[in-house]
């Protein structure tokens, strides 16, 4: 694991902007696409609007990207909530990526109907092989949640690589998710957290005690992956100094 501090947001999302570009373009010279899990939520919309500007617009074949959702909330396709709509608007419309290579969450269908589809749609995309995403973008919640892994919640339990419907009680709402199992075969894994709101779930993630009931993102490890955290110094200011890398520029 790598934990890689920021003086500031901007500097953040430039280096993981390169970041992306680079692991895209490793996987297309290897395998001849890459298979990316994208983060929902207002922490990567920057990061996706730097995307599609014309500074990356030419640095890798986006024809050659397949996106998927880590998570999607269960609201219509046209709510404002809804991960797919705003990476839509902020990334694949300027872009102009193609329908075929966008994969997104049904959520027409019931909870577990839309869970199940896209278990079925993405052992579809891997031919009934092993799921191994190139590069999975996740946040943090200030309770410690990522994707929609939240605290106590049923889907922790899950160990199989899926796609599960959990209810969160407090809300009264449902989502959709990838298991922790399921993001952890991937090849690469990088967190984008910023703002001191965050200071405590990333001490908590990164240094506390271990309780992946309480806190969720503790069950997302580097076993199998390169695991990086993007984080800005607000963010980073609950962390001993000795475990960080930190690039103050």
């Amino acid at each position: 694991m790598e934990i890689r501090i920021f003086k500031t947001i901007q500097e953040l999302q430039e280096t993981m902007a390169v970041h992306f570009i680079a692991t895209a373009n490793n996987a297309i010279s290897l395998r001849g696409e890459c298979n990316v899990v994208l983060s929902g939520g207002n922490s990567p919309q920057s990061l996706y609007s730097m995307l599609a500007s014309p500074d990356f617009t030419y640095a890798v074949s986006w024809d050659k990207i397949n996106f998927f959702f880590g998570d999607e909330r269960y609201v219509p396709a046209t709510d404002s909530r809804n991960n797919a709509r705003m990476v839509k608007e902020i990334l694949f419309d300027p872009l102009h990526i193609s329908a075929s290579k966008i994969f997104s969450i049904n959520t027409n269908l019931s909870p577990d109907e839309a869970a199940n589809e896209y278990a079925d749609t993405i052992a579809t995309h891997f031919k009934g092989g092993e799921v191994r995403f190139d590069l999975v973008l996740l946040g943090l919640g200030e309770n410690a949640h990522t994707a929609s892994l939240f605290p106590y919640s049923s889907v922790l339990n899950e160990q199989s690589a899926s796609i599960k419907a959990v209810l969160l009680k407090p809300q009264n709402e449902y989502r959709i998710t990838m298991t922790a199992a399921m993001i952890n075969q991937s090849r690469h894994i990088a967190f984008l957290v910023y703002g001191l709101a965050k200071a405590d779930a990333v001490h908590h993630v990164l240094e506390g005690e271990q309780d992946v009931k309480k806190y969720p993102a503790q069950l997302i490890h580097s076993d199998y992956a390169d695991l990086r955290w993007y984080l800005d110094e607000a963010a980073a200011s609950g962390l001993s100094t000795d475990q960080c890398n930190r690039i103050l520029q």
